[in-house]
């Protein structure tokens, strides 16, 4: 999410207003700000009026938060409706990045109650499962980022796929980026939220891709030359692909360390076709 400057200070003040409302809450308070944030998401995306009018610019603060109160009073919990006031007061550059913005105050509740129930490393692990098996197979991916299908019937999808397989938290996380998605793919999205949970450990990320299974020695090793290497703590996820020949391939963000046999053929190929 690339937001401008007047939406990044948007929801840089909405963000000091969450960390507020869910100080000191239980995780089940976290959960519920998170799942209601989001709802109020869905809302704004189905309609159009509403979420120009709740971002118009042109209107004073108190018109805008007068809105939202009107709307969501009776219907929100306090917490979520503090939260609101202080997205729907501030000055955003566009709707759309509002509404984004909602998400991302909605998904970092959500990961905040996961933290507090002591889930998150559960969370991050389930999302990135979640991530590979939406990447390995194409036609799923394309259903869940049809632009023709229905938020229903994805939702469906989803449910008949991870329900009591997953935790509560990473369920609610994988239906909104479904239903978001809007064909951008929800690979991208699900990898956003691996980052995330990832960042609650104050760790980066390392797809790992080997063409055998690591040991726990091996994990360990490979998580402490990356931790050397990149100078700050590294989240490993690690999936096997017997295609590579051998070794691994890494990705830590945009750079990738290719070790594998596949890698080094390739560009000993290239090499070839310059000589």
């Amino acid at each position: 999410m690339t937001l401008h400057a007047a939406s990044r200070e948007a929801l840089g003040l909405a963000e000091e207003r969450l960390g507020e409302v869910l100080a000191g809450a239980e995780a089940a308070v976290s959960s519920t700000v998170g799942d209601e944030l989001l709802s109020v998401v869905d809302l704004l995306d189905a309609e159009i009026g509403l979420r120009r009018a709740v971002s118009d610019a042109s209107a004073a603060p108190e018109s805008r938060t007068g809105l939202v109160r009107r709307l969501f009073d009776g219907k929100l919990g306090d917490p979520a409706l503090k939260v609101l006031d202080v997205v729907a007061g501030s000055r955003w550059s566009s709707p759309r990045q509002l509404v984004d913005g909602l998400e991302s105050l909605g998904h970092s509740a959500l990961l905040t109650a996961a933290e507090k129930s002591g889930n998150v490393d559960t969370v991050e692990s389930q999302l990135f499962q979640v991530s590979r098996i939406v990447a390995g197979a194409p036609e799923l991916e394309a259903a869940l980022s049809d632009l023709a299908g229905s938020a229903e019937a994805k939702r469906t999808l989803v449910r008949g796929l991870f329900a009591g397989k997953v935790d509560p938290v990473v369920e609610t996380l994988v239906e909104q980026v479904v239903r978001r998605a809007k064909g951008r793919g929800v690979g991208v999205g699900l990898d956003k939220l691996v980052k995330l949970a990832a960042e609650r450990r104050e760790r980066s990320v390392a797809y790992v891709t080997s063409a055998n299974a690591l040991s726990d020695e091996q994990t360990a090793q490979l998580g402490t030359k990356l931790n050397n290497l990149y100078g700050r703590p590294i989240a490993l996820h690690v999936e096997v692909n017997p295609a590579l020949g051998g070794g691994l391939v890494v990705r830590v963000g945009d750079e990738v360390i290719d070790g594998s046999t596949a890698g080094q053929l390739a560009s000993l190929r290239r090499r070839l076709a310059r000589a």
